[in-house]
């Protein structure tokens, strides 16, 4: 099933699929070793999840087991969004990849720019909105995009921002999948100056449930998201239960956004399914 019928609210009943659509990401492990990931998986199926997408692994590598990647968890019969990544891609890689997932009866990609280093350059695609734009040209998929209710970190003003994301919509995106985020009133935000934006595509929030102060260094390291100070006030005063204070405030970060009818929930799940089953247990979502 495409984005944009997975997200039209009124096929749930007919698809079989809860409302708001719920979604995962999980990406390649690092030691090679998949079987763990397809036990989460497993786990995370009975959510009947609209889709599970994957990403390359990190500076857009490992490609090929990704593909591999893609078949097994086709075999779980879960509906995969495979990542597309500017970094380190040619328009001939790109070409190549496209045939493969579209042969295994593949409907939908994520496009992304995808994280720089010293090592890893741009080469046929130097933003997003191009590699969409190729995409869009060559296949027929339903893609994928990213927002970013904070601004994307090499961005210095989020109109400017929700600009590019415009760019990238006139490309012939299908959806919008946001960066995480905590304060649920930047997302409402962006959210409205999307809209007056004349963007119409439907806006699914990210979700990633905190499962270590580490984790959330790393996440100010390299974005824009802020800590609520109320978050950052109870992860201080039980620092032995940080995962329990994550999921909690997921779920009520969550069962905010269900109330404003949102039409997904997209968990960050890094490839874990016990946080995010805690949170949709708790949302009474099955």
């Amino acid at each position: 099933m495409e984005l944009k019928e997975i997200y039209q609210k009124d096929l749930s009943i007919g698809a079989g699929l809860s409302y708001p659509r719920i979604s995962f990401e999980v990406f390649p492990p690092k030691d090679g070793n998949s079987s763990k990931l397809f036990e989460e998986l497993r786990v995370l199926k009975k959510y009947n999840p609209a889709l599970v997408s994957l990403t390359y692994g990190a500076n857009g590598g490992n490609r090929q087991f990704s593909y591999e990647l893609l078949q097994m968890i086709l075999d779980l019969e879960l509906n995969v969004m495979p990542h597309f990544t500017c970094v380190g891609a040619t328009k001939e890689i790109i070409e190549l990849y496209i045939m493969q997932i579209e042969n295994l009866g593949i409907e939908n990609i994520l496009a992304l720019r995808g994280d720089l280093s010293d090592d890893i350059s741009i080469n046929d695609f130097k933003y997003a909105s191009d590699l969409v734009d190729f995409i869009h040209q060559k296949s027929t998929l339903a893609i994928g995009i990213a927002g970013y209710p904070e601004c994307h970190i090499e961005c210095d003003n989020l109109n400017k921002d929700i600009e590019n994301l415009k760019r990238k919509v006139d490309m012939g995106a299908s959806a919008i999948f946001t960066q995480l985020f905590f304060d649920n009133d930047k997302f409402y935000s962006y959210c409205e100056k999307v809209r007056k934006a004349g963007i119409e595509l439907p806006i699914i929030p990210g979700i990633m449930p905190i499962r270590s102060l580490k984790q959330i260094e790393k996440m100010i390291s390299m974005t824009h998201v802020e800590i609520p100070k109320t978050l950052r006030e109870r992860l201080e005063k039980y620092p032995n239960e940080v995962k329990k204070v994550g999921v909690d405030f997921a779920i009520d970060q969550c069962q905010q956004l269900i109330d404003t009818e949102v039409c997904g929930l997209h968990f960050f799940t890094l490839n874990h399914s016990d946080q995010v089953s805690e949170i949709l247990d708790g949302l009474n979502i099955r």
